[in-house]
C-alpha cells in the first residue's frame, strides 16, 4: 500500500511533501528502497515484518513484528561526506521523538556512530546507504530499526554488544508503530531543514549534549585495530575523537564498546 497521509488520518499527522509506502512483509526496507529507485519525493518505506534485514557490516538484523522497520529515501544533493552526517540527523530526530514517551530525558543517550540507547540498552539502530555520481549524492537511504514492543533474542546479539531494550518496557503499554513513525517523520523533517540551513555545527553541539559515555573510556574497533581511550568529542566531520595512550586519534568508522 502506498499513501501520503494528511493531518488527522489515523489520528496522527504526516509531514507535507513526504510519501509513505507501507508493506505487510518484505526482505528488508533498505532492499525495497533500491528496487524502487528513483523516487520523486522523500519517501518512508515501512514494513510490518522484515525477513532478511541487514545491519552494519552486513550483520543480520532481527526485526520482529510490532517494532519499527523503516527506510527513509531522500535526495540530499550534497557531497558524500556531508551525506554521512545524516546519521546524526536521524539519531537526534529519534531522541526528539522519544521525548514524547520518556519523561526522564536523561534515560535516552546517543551512541556514536548510529545507535540510540534507553536506560543503557540498545533501543534503535541506523544504517546509511547512498548512490550518486560526480561528487554528489542523489539517493540517500536511511534505515532505522526501533525496538518498540519486542527485543531481539539474545542469540542475535553481536559479541560485546549492548543488551536490547524496548520502549514498551518503559511506558508499560504497547507502542503503536505508525504513531511512533509519524512523530519520527515530523521530527526528521524538522531536523533535516535545520541541518540544510545551518550546517552540522549546531546539530553536533546538540548531539554531544546527549552523547553516551562522553568523557569516559570506551573502545573503538575499526577494520584494522582496536583502540581504547577517552571519548573527547565528535569533530566537525562527524569523526569520533579519542585520547589514547598513543595520543589523540580521529576515527571515521568503527564499532564502539563500553
Amino acid at each position: 500500500m502506498s499513501t501520503e497521509p494528511g493531518a488527522g488520518q489515523g489520528g496522527w499527522h504526516w509531514p507535507s511533501g513526504h510519501d509513505l509506502i507501507l508493506l505487510d512483509e518484505v526482505d528488508s526496507t533498505m532492499a525495497e528502497a533500491r528496487r524502487r529507485a528513483p523516487l520523486p519525493r522523500p519517501t518512508w518505506i515501512v514494513a510490518r515484518r522484515q525477513n532478511a534485514a541487514v545491519g552494519r557490516r552486513g550483520r543480520a538484523w532481527a526485526a520482529p513484528e510490532g517494532n519499527l522497520s523503516a527506510t527513509l529515501v531522500i535526495d540530499p544533493g550534497c557531497p558524500p561526506a556531508q551525506a554521512a552526517l545524516y546519521s546524526f540527523v536521524a539519531s537526534y530526530a529519534l531522541f526528539a521523538t522519544l521525548t514524547a514517551y520518556v519523561d526522564d530525558h536523561a534515560q535516552i543517550a546517543l551512541k556514536w556512530p548510529n545507535d540510540v540507547l534507553l536506560r543503557g540498552g540498545k533501543l534503535a539502530g541506523i544504517l546509511l546507504e547512498s548512490d550518486g555520481s560526480g561528487g554528489r549524492v542523489a539517493r540517500l537511504s536511511i534505515g532505522i530499526g526501533v525496538n518498540l514492543n519486542t527485543a531481539p533474542a539474545a542469540v542475535a546479539l553481536e559479541p560485546r554488544g549492548l543488551a536490547p531494550v524496548t520502549l514498551a518496557e518503559l511506558t508499560g503499554e504497547p507502542v503503536d508503530p505508525l504513531e511512533f513513525l509519524a512523530f519520527l517523520a515530523e521530527h526528521f523533517a524538522h531536523q533535516d531543514r535545520f541541518f540544510r540551513r545551518h550546517g552540522f555545527g549546531p546539530l553536533r553541539a546538540a548531539w554531544l549534549d546527549r552523547a553516551a559515555r562522553l568523557g569516559q573510556t570506551i573502545t573503538a574497533r575499526t577494520g584494522t585495530e582496536e583502540l581504547a581511550g577517552t571519548f573527547v568529542m565528535v569533530d566537525e566531520d562527524g569523526q569520533l575523537v579519542l585520547e589514547t595512550a598513543g595520543g589523540r586519534r580521529s576515527i571515521a568508522a568503527a564499532d564502539v564498546f563500553f
